[in-house]
């Protein structure tokens, strides 16, 4: 089955008001830009955006918030450290007056969110967060002695990836951090987009060194490289 599509801006077209999007990425490593930028052209709003970071290392995602795109955001690394740049951040400022909605969870809860929901799993149990604002609002039981707090499975209706190779099936290979929070977003949603720097014929990759099995890929396109000075302060 061949999947790729033409472009980014035709890879996206089909997507609704409404919808969650998760989007991969370690700052700038391997966040998909072109498909946020595609998304931003796109123009979809109330959009439910679940990624790492909102501003800091991905001025892309600026964009959606500036244009009223974004109703909520699920993260794990939402403001600036900085207090003076973040009182001028967009985002940061519109979750102070209101306008976007903001859940936030430790990296580890946050990933097994979605790697739960790639497994089919509902919803578990963590000890994280406890005697926080975390527990606010969820279920809290005691296993051998010691307390827990019952998260649920986080799936999309779209993933946003990035990887450094692929083929016209699907099957991706990462680079290094550019790996991230990728695979387990791909397995979680429901329609996963990637955007690949080098397009293979299928069966030009070797399946040993496949970190995305293309059965979690519907979209492919091919993109070009950009170069970054990251910077998170």
């Amino acid at each position: 089955m061949d999947k790729v599509y033409a472009s980014v801006d035709e890879a996206v077209a089909d997507i609704p008001d409404g919808a969650s999007i998760a989007i991969g990425g370690f700052f700038t490593a391997g966040t998909p830009v072109h498909l946020i930028q595609a998304l931003a052209r796109k123009g979809a709003k109330n959009l439910t955006v679940i990624c790492q970071q909102m501003g800091p290392g991905n001025e892309d995602l600026t964009k959606l918030v500036l244009q009223g795109q974004v109703k909520r955001a699920i993260c794990n690394y939402p403001f600036y450290r900085s207090a003076t740049r973040g009182a001028s951040n967009p985002f940061e400022r519109a979750v102070c007056a209101g306008k976007v909605e903001l859940e936030v969870y430790p990296m580890g809860t946050f990933i097994e969110k979605l790697r739960a929901a790639g497994a089919g799993i509902a919803a578990f149990y963590t000890p994280t967060g406890l005697g926080t604002v975390v527990e606010q609002g969820k279920e809290k039981r005691t296993f051998n002695g010691r307390d827990y707090l019952l998260e649920m499975a986080l799936k999309p209706d779209y993933a946003f990836v990035y990887a450094w190779r692929g083929d016209r099936m699907g099957n991706i290979v990462c680079r290094k951090t550019s790996r991230n929070y990728n695979p387990e977003m791909a397995a979680a949603a429901r329609i996963t987009i990637a955007s690949v720097e080098e397009m293979v014929e299928t069966g030009g990759l070797d399946p040993d060194k496949v970190h995305i099995p293309g059965i979690y890929v519907q979209r492919v396109v091919k993109v070009d490289r950009q170069d970054y000075i990251p910077s998170i302060d």
